[in-house]
């Protein structure tokens, strides 16, 4: 059953977290050096010689119908190896940059990214463990955040298949004024302020200081609200993957699943040609740090012409269009829950953002900070505070401050401790992921290696076959377990695939 019968089809959905590395110990090792370590010691990893395939990589197209200068990646096959493990639930765990970092398998809802994402810290956690048990000592910390706090930020990408026919301006030009608002329930909370703007005491996002421009290609440096990266990872003449670098790493549920479920809504509007709402920000950079800023959730940002209107009234105007059109068009049970805790959240942050400190990043951090400043009677300026705010997003369950909320039921869930636990090794069934999770666990021995689009076997003899999985509706569990249950080798598998 498709999860949005009003476009037909359930959209795919996944994302890539960063995670930020510290080494104990700077001296023995760089990040670099020590993302490599940490993702080499998953003790889980069913093929660890499969290598990641590039050929239907891209990163260079642009949306807008160009492609810019630089050089494609295709490392040697060693170098694959090391900076790529393919995971039994269907993910991809690799080292980007000076980063260890996760990518869920497709996704078909937002339920489903929580607990996958859930995962992903584990793994680390795992990863991180046993490199201690080997090297006889803790090498390094990890952080799901955003910012080390010393002017660099690293990313938490979004990823939405869309349909081919919708322009893509007209994505830009719904998506500016609801990816500048929403952090008014999706920010991670953030002590100070980076890259060179104003100063304040804290603020709701990690990421809204680093945004420098409207629309462009980059993930780095002169950092895009608007990405128009076109890499599709799928048959690009019927899909377009819509890549979304805004994002903050959330640590809470309900942050990350209404981060990607209420996205997964206005998607759904634009792809049927609904009623959206009209809104042009005067200056949607600059608004997107004036809403970081705002903790009360009131002050106004400018509108085209010169009229105001706040985060609030733009998120509200969004869930407005949405009840509208889901009131005569059937729904998945996913989206009515989106909805339903969208409207609670708005409501609340309306009352009062204090309100929402058991369910949303940015309010429950900043009440833990404020609790312990009044009881040490220190300020925002006392250096400890920065380092609660890293200690938040620190992925140890023994010592992340945010774990500490979770054990004492003082945040909210959105996903079982069973889901969690599956999804290390299951991969989710409604997409291709199922068919490539499946097969790195089952012919592991004989995987060369995979991507999003590929599953590759050596079947000896120099003979390297590949499945193709260019459309990421199929794959999925209802149609190739019965053949995959039914198939005892890689051989078979190919044959009854070329029949």
């Amino acid at each position: 059953m498709s999860d949005h019968t009003s476009t037909n089809r359930m959209r795919v959905l996944g994302t890539e977290i960063e995670f930020g590395i510290a080494a104990k110990d700077p001296s023995a090792i760089d990040p670099v050096s020590g993302s490599f370590a940490v993702i080499g010691h998953y003790p889980r990893l069913p093929a660890p010689g499969a290598l990641w395939d590039y050929e239907n990589e891209n990163p260079l197209l642009d949306a807008r119908g160009f492609e810019v200068d630089g050089e494609r990646e295709h490392p040697n096959p060693d170098y694959n190896r090391q900076l790529n493990k393919v995971l039994a639930n269907g993910g991809r765990l690799y080292v980007d940059g000076a980063h260890p970092e996760y990518s869920t398998p497709e996704c078909s809802n937002a339920k489903e990214i929580v607990a996958f994402e859930r995962v992903g810290e584990r793994i680390l956690v795992a990863c991180l463990q046993e490199m201690a048990r080997v090297r006889g000592s803790e090498q390094c910390v990890l952080y799901k955040n955003n910012s080390d706090g010393k002017g660099n930020s690293y990313g938490y990408h979004e990823n939405y298949l869309v349909s081919r026919s919708v322009p893509f301006d007209r994505i830009a030009r719904v998506l500016t004024p609801f990816l500048v608002t929403r952090p008014i329930f999706t920010g991670a909370g953030k002590v100070g302020a980076e890259n060179q703007t104003s100063q304040t005491e804290y603020q709701i996002s990690q990421r809204a200081d680093f945004f420098e421009c409207l629309m462009d290609l980059n993930t780095m440096v002169k950092r895009p609200i608007i990405n128009t990266r076109d890499e599709p990872h799928a048959d690009a003449a019927r899909f377009r993957r819509l890549h979304i670098i805004t994002g903050d790493a959330n640590m809470a549920e309900l942050s990350t699943y209404l981060k990607v479920g209420t996205l997964d809504i206005v998607l759904d509007l634009l792809e049927s040609g609904a009623d959206l709402p009209q809104f042009e920000l005067d200056e949607p950079v600059r608004a997107f740090k004036q809403v970081s800023r705002d903790l009360d959730v009131k002050d106004t940002v400018k509108l085209s012409g010169g009229r105001p209107t706040t985060a609030l009234a733009v998120q509200r105007a969004y869930l407005s269009a949405a009840k509208t059109f889901y009131a005569s068009q059937d729904h998945s049970p996913t989206t009515h829950d989106v909805l339903l805790r969208w409207e609670d959240v708005l409501n609340r942050l309306d009352r009062d953002p204090r309100l929402l400190e058991n369910a949303l990043d940015w309010v429950a951090k900043r009440h833990m900070i404020e609790s312990y400043m009044e009881r040490k009677g220190c300020g925002w300026d006392d250096p400890r505070m920065k380092l609660m705010d890293l200690q938040y997003h620190d992925v140890r369950p023994d010592k992340g401050l945010f774990y500490t909320l979770e054990r004492s039921r003082l945040i909210e869930r959105i996903v079982e401790e069973d889901d969690i636990q599956r999804a290390e090794l299951n991969p989710p069934t409604g997409t291709r992921a199922y068919f490539r999770g499946r097969c790195v666990s089952k012919f592991a021995k004989a995987l060369y290696g995979a991507s999003w689009t590929s599953v590759l076997f050596d079947l000896g003899n120099t003979t390297i076959k590949k499945v193709p999985l260019m459309d990421p509706h199929r794959g999925t569990q209802a149609l190739t377990q019965e053949l995959l249950d039914t198939t005892d080798s890689a051989d078979a598998l190919i044959e009854k695939l070329t029949v």
